[in-house]
């Protein structure tokens, strides 16, 4: 006979898998919610913010068991995972597995990472293509895409150092930024102003203050204001990497 000790486990990591995939809080919720009434839970309690997972199931003749999980990054936006955890819910309220059966499925998934390669395709593909469309040149376009790599270059090998995402966001700015002003010395034609619109879009917290202003919307006030205050924050620390960058090679006659 199961128990919610044999669940609360794993729904806590599918949880925090869903969070660092980029649900939303409400998505978060009501799927461990209908999972838990799936598996024969009579009650269940679940409540989700940023940083911070509780859960409490009780099961018949079980009482009542709480599970607190304390999440430490949150916010990113693996959509591949996302829509295989959903799908794996969606199966799981369908056909109800046994505990270990879940957390088999659930590795499995879990343990999918996407490839270095394809994100640095995407972050060159991406920062040139936003260069040419806000009016810059073919050279522009290129030089962007060189930037993108030392960004994706960055995020793979400095962020795991940095002490938080703010902290990193800034140094990435800066550096990025400094790069793009040394390359526009070397080479008067090219356009600072483009290249660094093309940029700064791999950098620009656009999905997670999108969930902030979905959160507060559907009522989960607490979590869109702690998400919007982390996406403001990050947007001025990317402001200020460039801007810095900027001032810096002023002074070289930029």
């Amino acid at each position: 006979m199961q128990t919610s000790k044999d669940y609360l486990h794993v729904f806590l990591d599918m949880g925090d898998a869903l969070l660092n995939s980029g649900a939303e809080i409400f998505r978060v919720e009501d799927t461990l919610n209908r999972m838990g009434y799936a598996c024969g839970a009579t009650h269940m309690n679940v409540f989700v913010i940023t940083s911070s997972i509780v859960i409490t199931m009780e099961f018949p003749g079980d009482g009542a068991r709480t599970q607190t999980r304390r999440i430490h990054e949150c916010g990113g936006n693996d959509f591949t995972k996302l829509e295989q955890l959903n799908d794996l819910s969606r199966r799981f309220c369908s056909h109800p597995v046994s505990a270990a059966e879940l957390r088999n499925e659930f590795e499995e998934i879990n343990a999918n990472r996407p490839k270095p390669l394809w994100k640095l395709l995407g972050s060159v593909l991406a920062a040139c293509s936003f260069a040419l469309f806000y009016g810059g040149t073919i050279p522009d376009a290129i030089t962007a895409g060189i930037a993108a790599i030392l960004i994706w270059s960055l995020q793979k090998y400095l962020r795991p150092v940095c002490m938080n995402e703010v902290t990193f966001q800034f140094a990435a700015s800066f550096l990025t930024g400094c790069a793009i002003c040394g390359f526009t010395l070397l080479c008067p034609f090219l356009h600072m102003d483009k290249i660094m619109i093309g940029d700064i879009m791999l950098l620009i917290p656009g999905l997670m203050s999108t969930n902030a202003i979905r959160d507060v919307l559907i009522g989960d006030t607490l979590s869109g204001i702690i998400r919007l205050i982390a996406a403001l924050l990050l947007a001025a620390a990317l402001a200020l990497g460039f801007m810095g960058a900027i001032i810096l090679f002023g002074r070289f006659g930029l």
